[in-house]
């Protein structure tokens, strides 16, 4: 494979594979880990040099350890020449994850933890589509539907409440923000990382909500992750330090802090325009789409309502305001909200719209004729009622719409039959 023309925006071309320079960095970051450091690189390295027929590195990013684990580091380094060594002078997994990546030469960069607990079978899976400019990070999920995971119901508790909370508080819609094993496009990181601050544990969401923020394609691989009972983490301070970040990232957002929209603009991937005829769009462009075509509805069926008022009684207005507005909601959704573009099945359409405009009518005269039966109202109440009658009729008619009018399995038939 080899390099085609620059990308429009970083991350979206393929990665040469033949050039001199690493096309993988896997950095394991450490602190004081003297007695983990040399299995997981004999392990690591193993498995690379089997299943990896591209140029790698491995770094081991040593962060202010007090024991031998810088001088182990060094002796893996002496006997493997894809081994390199970073030391760095103040601790921090974010810190020393920000630090190695910047500096490194290599198209992808990774990180795993020293204590292998991610089974490196999903390595391929998560390098894979970083390489081939699908997506623009990858991350290991031990959320994720077919993940398999051994670890205690107190981790397990605190790691689903977590990403509830980020979810809930930040959007999040990655599931699981902190299993370590991740990797990320070089041209991609150079953009985003001068805008992490975290540098320790809540380094990975941050990275990950300014990537979904900015518009980048996330990839998930579900993961066999087993749980080290002798990790270092303490889950307690670690969880304050992420609750300040959430904190933090959020002010950050409000204010501006956090460029998103030059990030966006800059890296975002342009959603697909919705063109083809018989593709919907998604429910919540529907919604929106059908809300605004419901409000300009709305205040159309109000103004002919009063111009008519004053010419016939109440009723005669509200029906002929209603069917002249029918008509052209009906029109206007079938062609905006649900996508349908050509004349096919364009008089079934409208036929039960008007069928839909009935109940609406139903629903509005009913509310006229019980205001008008039990009280002489003005004007404004008279409109009052309306306005709400028609809220009412007007989310009825969304679920007749999109669950039987528009419905796509009956606009498929209609496509195939014309």
């Amino acid at each position: 494979m080899t390099a085609t023309a620059p990308a429009s925006r970083p991350g979206t071309g393929p990665v040469d594979l033949a050039g001199p320079q690493p096309v993988l960095d896997v950095v394991i970051p450490v602190y004081n880990e003297e007695a983990d450091l040399e299995p997981c690189i004999r392990r690591l390295h193993a498995h690379l040099a089997e299943h990896v027929s591209y140029p790698y590195r491995i770094t081991v990013a040593d962060n202010a350890s007090t024991d031998a684990t810088l001088q182990v580091a060094e002796r893996l380094a002496r006997e493997f020449p894809e081994v390199a060594v970073r030391h760095l002078a103040e601790k921090g997994r974010g810190r020393a994850l920000n630090a190695v990546w910047q500096a490194s030469d290599a198209a992808v960069l990774a990180y795993m933890d020293v204590d292998l607990s991610t089974d490196l079978a999903a390595l391929g899976p998560l390098i894979a589509p970083l390489l081939s400019g699908h997506s623009d990070l990858a991350i290991g999920s031990r959320l994720a539907r077919g993940a398999r995971v051994v670890r205690g119901p107190k981790r397990e508790f605190i790691s689903r409440c977590y990403n509830l909370i980020l979810r809930s508080t930040l959007a999040a819609k990655f599931s699981d923000a902190q299993c370590g094993f991740k990797a990320i496009r070089a041209d991609v990181a150079r953009e985003l990382l001068p805008h992490v601050v975290d540098t320790g544990w809540f380094f990975d969401t941050e990275l990950l909500v300014l990537a979904q923020r900015a518009g980048l394609r996330i990839h998930e691989v579900p993961v066999d992750w087993v749980d080290d009972p002798d990790s270092s983490v303490h889950i307690v301070r670690t969880a304050t330090e992420d609750l300040k970040g959430i904190a933090r990232v959020t002010k950050a957002t409000f204010t501006g802090e956090i460029p998103i929209s030059r990030l966006r603009e800059q890296l975002g991937r342009q959603p697909i325009g919705v063109d083809a005829p018989g593709v919907p769009p998604r429910l919540v462009t529907q919604l929106v789409r059908f809300a605004a075509i419901g409000v300009s509805s709305t205040l159309a069926y109000l103004v002919l309502f009063l111009l008519l008022r004053t010419v016939v009684g109440a009723q005669p207005a509200n029906f002929a305001a209603l069917l002249v507005t029918a008509i052209g909601n009906t029109a206007l959704n079938r062609r905006l909200t649900f996508g349908i573009r050509g004349r096919a099945g364009a008089g079934r359409h409208q036929f039960e719209g008007l069928l839909v405009f009935g109940l609406g009518l139903a629903l509005t005269s009913g509310s006229l004729a019980l205001l008008n039966g039990s009280t002489t109202p003005g004007l404004v109440l008279e409109l009052t009622v309306l306005v709400l009658a028609n809220l009412a009729a007007t989310v009825l008619r969304f679920l007749l719409l999109r669950g039987w009018v528009f419905h796509p399995r009956r606009q498929a038939i209609t496509q195939k039959e014309s």
